[in-house]
């Protein structure tokens, strides 16, 4: 008999069936690739996070973790990682630490911080990269299938890919309501994900009227399985550079901070504290905080 532990988790968020869910194995050790991708597609969550110890414990690094969407695997995933090492903390019963995962996009330090016997987890994110703004022609077929016109759109936000790790194309548009009635074309969507090397499209605003929020968004990649993902950390992250490095957001401090809200539409609403280290007036370090809770723990048997 094979047998793993699947956790359910919510993602930036302590309310129950907010946020964003993620499936997580923390004793992957001895499954295939095959095998995790089965149990991603039988939790269908947009990722399902698979963490075991490396192979040789000279390697500098305390964990391995794999991400697998119901489809595919993806190199990094924001709050599939939040969740990975929330439900680690609780259930090796941790206290403050921090921690260093490899994954596919390097190896990465996650703090974990204890706070009445319950976990706060900050990840830092990938380097952060910039690609040019697309032309008016990609621009234009982007913004029709997301159900978008031209004139939805923010002036001084440039429709570009932005990335820590797992790439986004960041849209943004000039009105909240516009945002929450979206009704992108998917298969236009996917289609387009293969002409321009990315999956995943960020659309987000500044419309909205919440003491400590920056930015509404919604996040959907479904040339890899994910009509729309609630919570998006490898979203939020870039956004975070993005503003910056456009000068969207002008700051005198080495610290940028904000907060993203995400999944007002689909009724998973939950927050994404994003935290950008500034050097020579560009991104330079950008890292996610996020709260979790727990939903369910389960024994899965593989054979």
């Amino acid at each position: 008999m094979k047998e793993v532990i699947v956790y359910q988790i919510d993602s930036f968020t302590k309310e129950k069936f907010k946020g964003n869910p993620a499936g997580v194995v923390l004793n992957a050790e001895s499954m295939t690739s095959e095998e995790m991708q089965l149990i991603a597609r039988e939790l269908n969550n947009s990722e399902t996070a698979f963490v075991f110890r490396p192979d040789d414990p000279k390697e500098n690094f305390d964990y391995h973790v794999r991400y697998f969407t119901p489809t595919t695997e993806v190199p990094s995933c924001g709050h599939a990682t939040i969740a990975a090492l929330y439900a680690k903390a609780q259930e090796d019963k941790l206290d403050s630490c921090t921690i260093t995962i490899k994954t596919q996009i390097g190896i990465l330090p996650i703090h974990i911080e204890r706070e009445n016997n319950d976990y706060l987890i900050t990840m830092t994110q990938g380097k952060f990269e910039l690609s040019p703004a697309f032309d008016t022609s990609i621009t234009q077929r982007i913004v029709e299938a997301l159900g978008l016109t031209m004139n939805d759109l923010d002036e001084k936000c440039p429709v570009q890919i932005a990335s820590t790790g797992h790439s986004k194309v960041m849209i943004g548009i000039k009105n909240n309501m516009t945002l929450h009635h979206l009704t992108p074309d998917l298969t236009a969507l996917t289609k387009l994900s293969k002409e321009i090397g990315c999956n995943g499209y960020f659309v987000f605003t500044f419309d909205i009227k919440e003491k400590d929020i920056l930015t509404n968004g919604r996040m959907f990649a479904p040339a890899i399985g994910i009509a729309e993902d609630p919570v998006t950390g490898n979203a939020n992250g870039p956004l975070g550079g993005y503003l910056i490095q456009n000068k969207i957001i002008e700051t005198a401090d080495s610290i940028f901070e904000f907060t993203g809200k995400q999944g007002e539409a689909i009724n998973r609403i939950g927050n994404v504290k994003v935290r950008v280290s500034v050097k020579d007036n560009q991104p330079n370090i950008i890292s996610i905080t996020g709260n979790a809770v727990g939903v369910f723990r389960t024994i899965m048997d593989l054979k």
